[in-house]
């Protein structure tokens, strides 16, 4: 009799036919049984072969293929992934919740089916399912609109620092008690600052809180054309139910309903109904609501009933966070200087910092090498700066002092007059853009300060070096000035 831990690779029945051994585990991993399937070889030639006679072996084998196929979308969670059985050709995989399901179906597909090709040698096809674990109830991974929620974005992978806190704390308010408190929260920022990953946050949390919940989660640009869509099929009522009967709506970039007047009368109406049943209405731009322009007034000043919070580029030490949260949540171990590495050198958008992850995991895969300072520097083309390291507020300070023609001590002071202002504004922007200072010291140094001026001051000169192109050549001067000096 065949002992139980011993699976034989082939056999065939009388008519020489190729059978497989297939194996079933459970998610407890405590019993393996062993099925006989059928599988038809392709054109009938040839054996098939089965490369471990461990499931367990080859599933490793699998997700060890699959990172190397797709290491942008690798997760440290791929971990907790399970064979849960492969039957018919097909490998099913188990995921923790249905979030982490859809995930893989729509980013991981394509990899895994590849992984899964080259390590059993057969033209199998993988399938991704939630599978219940304990009393977990298993979460929606799509609100009513179809936005597919991303497992990575929730609550505890977001890095809180000066340029989101009030955001943050907002989001987890609403999330815990919709419709009650901060209604509407509107959200501003730039892009890449994490306004997309407060949105899924609120949507996790909440559907936590409550599975039952009703949630509708969509682009404006989505809400624009299927309204378009709805008045063109006769479907309006439809349309109106579907947003103004649910618990929360949250709607991203809400700017696109510039110059659509007929979508912002309907947007208006849906706005009324939902903030007068008390249901929580949560909206992101890319500008604050008194800056959206083409909008209507009676809209703008109901983005602002409730609390609207701006999203700020992080400092260095948040970006630094970031990297580190970022490469944990890949199961990547970051040897000492590469997280400050790519926060030094990439400081506006956190999609950057991500890519920049990205590069340095897949050269070193690509090398065979493990990461290191070296790797990460050539993967990045990041050459020493040092100016950043000797440049000190003072050798900033006396610069922009000297170009102004204003004094140190007023520079220094409280003293608000515009003469003064704006010359300390830039103090602070070219503090944050060539020191590792943080917020709160710059402040310190120009006037005792706090990180909210900083960041308001750095906010204003990049709009201007942005529109006025004779403060760009200026600024530009300064910082060659204040660089190479040194």
């Amino acid at each position: 009799m065949e002992a139980d831990n011993e699976i034989p690779l082939t056999a065939r029945d009388r008519g020489g036919r190729v059978f497989i051994p297939v194996v079933h585990e459970v998610l407890s991993r405590r019993v393996c049984q062993k099925k006989w399937k059928n599988i038809a070889a392709a054109g009938g030639a040839g054996e098939l072969v089965v490369k471990t006679q461990d499931s367990r072996q080859l599933f490793e084998n699998i997700l060890e293929r699959a990172r190397a196929l797709d290491p942008a979308n690798t997760r440290k969670w791929f971990d907790d992934l399970v064979l849960e059985s492969f039957d018919g050709g097909i490998l099913h995989i188990g995921c923790p919740d249905a979030a982490i399901a859809q995930y893989l179906h729509d980013r991981c597909l394509a990899a895994f089916t590849q992984a899964a090709q080259n390590v059993t040698g057969h033209l199998v096809s993988v399938q991704f399912r939630p599978v219940r674990v304990g009393a977990e109830p298993i979460i929606p991974a799509t609100v009513q609109s179809g936005v597919k929620l991303h497992p990575d974005y929730n609550f505890d992978n977001f890095v809180v620092g000066p340029c989101n806190r009030l955001a943050h704390a907002s989001c987890i308010a609403v999330s815990q008690n919709p419709g009650a408190i901060y209604n509407p929260l509107f959200l501003y920022g730039n892009v890449g600052l994490g306004k997309t990953h407060l949105l899924h946050a609120i949507c996790h949390e909440s559907l936590r809180n409550k599975p039952t919940l009703s949630v509708q989660f969509l682009n404006c640009e989505v809400f624009v054309n299927g309204f378009i869509s709805a008045i063109e099929k006769g479907q309006l009522a439809d349309f109106q139910n579907l947003y103004r009967s649910v618990d929360v709506l949250i709607i991203d970039d809400v700017q696109f309903l510039r110059q659509r007047e007929q979508s912002q009368e309907e947007f208006f109406h849906t706005f009324n109904a939902l903030y007068n049943n008390r249901r929580q209405i949560v909206l992101t731009a890319d500008s604050a609501p008194a800056d959206l322009q083409s909008l209507e007034e009676r809209l703008i000043s109901r983005f602002k009933w409730g609390l609207v919070a701006r999203l700020d580029a992080p400092s260095y030490e948040t970006r630094i966070a970031i990297v580190k949260k970022k490469a944990s949540l890949r199961g990547l171990d970051l040897p000492e200087g590469v997280a400050e590495l790519i926060a030094e050198h990439i400081k506006s958008n956190i999609r950057e910092l991500e890519g920049a992850l990205t590069i340095i995991y897949a050269t070193a895969r690509t090398a065979q090498s493990p990461i290191t300072l070296n790797l990460a520097k050539q993967a990045l083309g990041f050459q020493d700066n040092p100016t950043a390291k000797s440049l000190s507020m003072g050798d900033i300070i006396a610069a922009v002092s000297e170009s102004f023609d204003v004094r140190i001590t007023d520079l220094q002071s409280k003293k608000r007059s515009q003469s003064i202002t704006l010359p300390r504004q830039l103090c602070m922007y070219l503090a944050r853009t060539l020191t590792r200072h943080s917020l709160e010291e710059i402040g310190g140094h120009l006037g005792g300060r706090d990180h909210s001026t900083v960041l308001h001051a750095c906010t204003k000169v990049e709009q201007l070096y942005k529109s006025d192109a004779n403060f760009r050549s200026r600024i530009d001067k300064l910082t060659t000035h204040i660089t190479r000096g040194m």
